[in-house]
């Protein structure tokens, strides 16, 4: 949406929107991005709302929020996307009640598109074990970023824990004694998450080697460093990791997110407790985490099929 028509948004749906902007972030906590999110999806409805002479909030019944779902399907907009603007407008009109800027949530009665989940792709173990080789070979030039790039790489795979948790660690968020790392979260939450001896060892050769040649006077306590000495940037590293998957023949083009998938399938393979597995990736609800069993029941699938001799 470009700032033209955000001008267009009235007077009145922009304060409302402005005070559930702050909510969202410093009641719940919310990230720049979801709240930048919200803010989208709110303008999205206002505007259509405006076009059907509605002015003030109460002005808004279910028979516009029905008709600008509808505009969001007719405008081919993904189940998913639809699913997660209803969900938006939802969260909004009940703390707009709440608040008392309405008498009665006209939402309430909104019904949201059920999305079917898509089973995440995933490298197999052989191909992951291909992947940290690979980062492995790279860092032998003993060039700072490449040390630096299998560090995290072996860091992500063995926590499964967020690129923007990654990005956001700082040194003393390791504990070398435990083997832990200490990691915020979505809505800030903060939870301790194990890693083994094989990332133990590449952090702590970025740490002896890498870390002293990139920092400088405002490198920080953030651990993972950029070329300039700074924070290193998210998209560094999913750059990275597109990099050198692509350098491999037959494996799928994933990002951080595909290995935080991957480790979370590996582990359940591996005969980890799903609720463990849920409490290291910071899954606020069990039903998430138990997405990686039916990626590893497709995979047993598939091998049953092809081995069995009456499959």
């Amino acid at each position: 949406m470009n700032s033209t028509e955000l001008a267009e948004v009235s007077a009145s749906f922009h304060s409302a929107s402005a005070r559930f902007i702050q909510y969202v972030e410093l009641e719940l906590g919310r990230s720049p991005n979801t709240s930048k999110a919200y803010r989208k999806d709110l303008d999205n409805l206002f505007l259509f709302v405006q076009s059907r002479s509605c002015q003030e909030l109460q002005d808004i019944g279910i028979v516009e929020l029905r008709g600008w779902l509808a505009s969001q399907r007719v405008a081919g907009l993904s189940s998913a996307t639809i699913a997660r603007r209803a969900t938006s407008i939802r969260m909004f009109f009940a703390w707009a009640t709440h608040t008392k800027l309405i008498t009665e949530d006209p939402a309430s009665a909104l019904v949201i598109p059920k999305v079917s989940k898509k089973l995440p792709h995933i490298l197999q173990q052989n191909q992951a074990e291909n992947l940290m080789d690979r980062a492995a070979l790279r860092a032998d030039d003993n060039s700072p970023t490449h040390i630096r790039d299998q560090a995290m790489l072996e860091l992500l795979y063995a926590t499964g824990i967020r690129v923007g948790e990654l990005v956001g660690l700082d040194i003393h968020d390791l504990d070398p004694t435990r083997r832990t790392i200490r990691v915020l979260g979505k809505g800030s939450k903060e939870r301790v998450v194990p890693y083994g001896a094989i990332a133990e060892k590449t952090v702590e050769k970025y740490l002896a080697i890498s870390r002293p040649a990139l920092a400088t006077d405002t490198s920080g306590a953030a651990l993972f460093l950029g070329s300039r000495g700074k924070r290193i940037d998210q998209r560094v590293v999913r750059t990275m990791v597109h990099e050198v998957l692509s350098s491999l023949e037959g494996v799928p083009d994933l990002g951080p997110h595909g290995l935080r998938h991957s480790a979370a399938t590996h582990l359940i393979e591996g005969g980890a407790d799903i609720r463990a597995v849920q409490e290291i990736l910071g899954h606020s609800s069990l039903a998430t985490t138990q997405l990686y069993t039916h990626v590893s029941m497709d995979r047993l699938r598939a091998v049953f099929e092809q081995a069995h001799p009456r499959a």
